[in-house]
């Protein structure tokens, strides 16, 4: 990047000094004045070498671009562009949802023909229209990594029939995806969504009399998902090992009964707040009711002991601190969220320098989640050049290839809403946004599929998700978009979304520019030899540019080389 800065300047030097030269050798103009100066040329036009390595940086840190964004990007380099992005405003969806809200009150849509269709659709609505069009793309893509790690689901009833309970913790995650880690988690922590998918609103304190203790759900995934995992790790997120070579636990059954005594006393916020308040209030987080909450010291990791005699919001901020300083965060997080963003096996020495900028070793600043995210995608691991040999890489699992899709093919409507219910992805990819079948994600970070990535003793997280009948499904739902001009399954009346093709369709006469354009735009000139031949040869005896197009596109988007993210 620096090299190619200094070039331009260079370039742009040079001008300048040989445009004085020639007004000094003739006199320096007519009148006996000084000749204004030219105007500064403007810089060359990036390479094919630099737009691509802006199309790969795009796959990393959103969910795709357009030609015209590639192009943006690679003139004003990754990190102006991250710094942009950080500057951005945030796009909440809960606005959006309580607009489709308003106007299916108001009578406006007559297609839900039932109180809870709009309930249940409004929010995933808002969701894809705001991946598709929002200008915060770095923060859309990095919340969307977030939900995998920080997992509530819609397969709980409270959480589907409310349409602000997950797109208001959509909006918490967006809000903490720039932030600091501490913020995210206890925010995580006391958000009413998670306080009902993990069962510690309205837990009580012990009662030993009637047998009854803590709920020990979120206690328990507090640790093993969202902070320290389940194993001691070294800062490149290798395990820790024991004398004996074992692995050494971070946390036992004895740890789990004390935290769970932290997260007493929680109940729904807002007004009229009672403890044991059945109705969910998705408007406030939750609130303390000391009354409620475990007395007495609670004993925590590493030796802390928080003190008997304190508030119950003070126990939590104890146990947040607690959780938040372990030396395991700075691996377990970084290497989870480079996962979702760059490559499934990153080398210790990647996880090692991400950890370090979680730790504050670059911003002085422990969990600043920017100096964590600008580790993760300028780091030099990221941004090598791809190797057929190496393990660098990871699988774009069906969401993002389909919001990547609708983004990156212009899709636009009437009423300028990009909306889809996401049913059809669901059923045809096996995933949708916040709809996992447990707080482990449709995925696990270290499943390993048999066969060849095993044996190297690598991971694939999504291929766990990868059948024979997912891998047809996408096929099936590219081939609706592209050739059957079913673009989404949103209901009446936003069911008028269409795709422009106006980064292709220029290029459509020519066979060769059409596929060049395609392989920068989806796989940032990385398409295999035959790959290439193979759809040059199939579009070669298509005349019709249009179909020629549509064709190509299908073909590019089912290719494994598209579906490997490199």
């Amino acid at each position: 990047m620096l090299a190619r800065l200094l070039t331009r300047s260079l370039r742009l030097w040079t001008t300048l000094v040989a445009s004085a030269l020639v007004l000094s050798a003739c006199g320096g103009g007519s009148g006996g004045g000084a000749a204004p100066p030219p105007p500064p040329q403007p810089p060359p036009p990036p390479t094919s070498a630099e737009l691509a390595d802006a199309s790969r940086f795009g796959s990393q840190a959103t969910f795709g671009l357009t030609w015209s964004e590639i192009d943006a990007l690679a003139r004003q380099g990754a990190e102006a562009w991250i710094e942009r992005q950080f500057a951005t405003p945030v796009t909440d969806h809960s606005p959006l949802v309580a607009d489709l809200v308003r106007r299916r009150e108001a009578g406006e849509f007559a297609a839900f023909e039932q109180d809870i269709e709009y309930l249940i659709l409004s929010r995933r609505l808002a969701w894809w229209h705001h991946t598709v069009t929002a200008d915060d793309l770095l923060r859309q893509r990095v919340a969307f990594a977030l939900s995998q790690i920080f997992v509530v689901s819609d397969n709980v009833d409270d959480l589907i029939v409310n349409p602000f309970a997950l797109s208001g913790y959509y909006d918490m995650l967006l809000a903490n995806s720039f932030g600091n880690y501490r913020d995210l988690l206890r925010d995580v922590s006391l958000h009413p969504a998670m306080g009902i998918y993990l069962s510690h609103v309205n837990n009580r304190r012990s009662d030993p009399a009637n047998n009854t203790f803590p709920d020990e759900n979120y206690a328990r995934e507090v640790m093993q998902l969202f902070s320290i995992g389940l194993f001691e790790l070294n800062i490149d997120g290798s395990l820790r090992l024991d004398t004996a070579g074992q692995p050494i636990p971070t946390y036992s059954n004895v740890e789990i009964r004390e935290f769970a005594k932290i997260f007493t006393g929680l109940s729904y916020g807002g007004p009229n707040a009672y403890f044991g308040n059945p109705a969910p209030n998705f408007f406030a987080y939750m609130q303390m009711f000391d009354a409620e909450h475990e007395p007495g010291p609670k004993s925590l990791l590493n030796g802390m002991v928080v003190p008997a005699g304190q508030a119950g919001e003070q126990d939590i901020e104890a146990a947040i601190d607690n959780l938040f300083n372990h030396a395991n965060v700075g691996p377990f997080i970084g290497k989870q969220l480079i996962q979702r963003l760059v490559t499934s096996n990153p080398s210790p020495a990647y996880v090692e320098r991400v950890a370090r900028a979680f730790n504050g070793d670059t911003t002085g600043v422990r969990g600043d989640m920017q100096a964590v995210i600008r580790a993760i995608l300028l780091d030099p691991e990221a941004s090598a050049a791809p190797d057929a040999n190496s393990y660098f890489g990871k699988l774009r699992e069906p969401v993002v290839r389909y919001a990547s899709a609708l983004r990156q093919l212009g899709a636009t409507s009437d009423d300028g809403y990009i909306f889809n219910t996401g049913y059809v992805v669901q059923e045809l990819g096996k995933q949708h946004p916040l709809s996992a079948p447990s707080v482990f994600n449709f995925y696990l970070p270290a499943h390993s599929p048999a066969g060849e990535i095993a044996s190297a003793d690598l991971v694939a997280p999504e291929f766990q998700i990868t059948t024979s009948n997912s891998v047809v499904g996408m096929s099936n739902l590219i081939d609706y978009m592209l050739l059957g001009d079913f673009v989404t399954d949103a209901p009446p009346p936003f069911e008028t979304v269409s795709l422009s093709y106006s980064d292709f369709q220029p290029v459509a006469g020519n066979v060769e520019a059409l596929v060049d354009r395609m392989d920068l735009v989806f796989t940032a000139g990385t398409l295999d030899p035959a790959t290439r031949a193979a759809i040059v040869s199939v579009l070669s005896d298509i005349d019709d540019p249009n179909i020629r197009m549509r064709i190509g596109l299908y073909l590019f988007l089912i290719s494994p080389d598209y579906v490997a993210q490199l």
